[in-house]
């Protein structure tokens, strides 16, 4: 025979959460990783280089695709911080977006140090739980080479 179970009901707002319930955010498997596949950290790049994403233990879905263990990717540029991680992740100049399930793109970045880093969405551009966030890496951008009059 089983033991005895105790049940608590609880009404209205006041009622605890259910165990294992999560804050809302979509799933991710705790082994899931986002990474960059090019540039590598501390390498310098061009002014205009391709940035090539990689992930693991996930699949990449387009945005507004609501398929388990699926996402799209982020990239953070010069960003301190992550963005929240209960609300959509920005859409500006420092946030891309890849909500058409890119995994690469030619970005231009002005010569110097930048960061990058990479995050991934769910359908609603939402980051997972737990988040699927890559290391910051740093990157330094060459000068463009002058070119040559030609006659």
């Amino acid at each position: 025979m089983s033991e005895a179970i105790h049940v608590t009901a609880v009404e209205g707002d006041d009622a605890p959460p259910a165990a294992g319930a999560s804050s809302g955010r979509t799933p991710a498997p705790p082994d899931a990783a986002v990474y960059f596949v090019y540039p590598s950290n501390h390498e310098t790049i061009y002014p205009s280089s391709t940035i090539r994403f990689g992930l693991r233990n996930m699949g990449v879905a387009p945005a507004k695709v609501d398929k388990a263990n699926t996402g799209h990717h982020h990239l953070l540029i010069d960003v301190d911080e992550a963005p929240r991680l209960d609300e959509p992740i920005p859409n500006d100049s420092q946030h891309l977006h890849f909500g058409g399930g890119q995994t690469e793109k030619k970005i231009t970045l002005t010569p110097g140090r930048h960061t990058l880093q990479l995050i991934l969405g769910d359908y609603q551009h939402i980051p997972h739980d737990p988040p699927v966030i890559s290391e910051r890496i740093e990157v330094f951008v060459m000068k463009p080479k002058k070119k040559r009059n030609r006659l």
